[in-house]
């Protein structure tokens, strides 16, 4: 038996991220405020280079440890499925365009800065459950998932104190993938 790279994409993106966390743990302690952090409305400087740059980063930085493995574990558990299902350019273009439109939403709506893959997460949540249906169906469990993770983080918005956690990136990856499974059905679709 052989040990294979099965979804690149998903464990490029994974390594990357990984190695930016220890980077930023470790030897540069500002790498991922100055690199993958997208700031707020009143924040983003249009004439800032980096500030356009995060707008795409902001999926690889975490704020620690703990945030970077409630992150990749469901990564690594979802997204070879849907690596396999879509291909890994399609994956991952998705991926940024997820990454931009939340990074853009952030610096449009909300005066906190973004930083992590959680939109990522949920846009993945949202697209697996589109993986096995044909073109004029909408599958049940994407209703299921739809009114269980988004409904949740539409009360988490209304319900929780402060705590450091964009449910509207959770919500916006979602809509993402939602969109994403209707737009484009699988390679091996039914």
């Amino acid at each position: 038996m052989i040990i294979k790279y099965n979804a690149p994409a998903v464990l490029t993106f994974t390594m990357i991220c990984a190695v930016i966390m220890f980077l930023s743990e470790t030897l540069i302690p500002n790498l991922n405020l100055a690199w993958f952090m997208v700031p707020g409305r009143g924040n983003f400087n249009i004439g800032n280079i980096r500030n356009w740059v995060t707008l795409f980063t902001h999926i690889c930085g975490h704020g620690n440890w703990f945030h970077f493995f409630s992150n990749f574990m469901l990564i690594l558990l979802i997204g070879p499925m849907l690596e396999e299902n879509y291909g890994s350019r399609r994956l991952l273009l998705m991926i940024v365009i997820t990454a931009l439109v939340t990074g853009v939403l952030n610096v449009i709506l909300f005066t906190s800065a973004l930083m992590g893959a959680s939109g990522v997460v949920f846009m993945m949540i949202l697209l697996s459950s589109f993986t096995n249906f044909s073109r004029g169906e909408i599958p049940l469990t994407f209703i299921f998932v739809l009114v269980l993770y988004l409904g949740t983080q539409i009360l988490e918005v209304f319900n929780s104190e402060v705590n450091n956690i964009s449910y509207f990136a959770h919500i916006v990856g979602g809509l993402c993938g939602s969109f994403f499974g209707f737009w484009r059905p699988p390679k091996r679709s039914n």
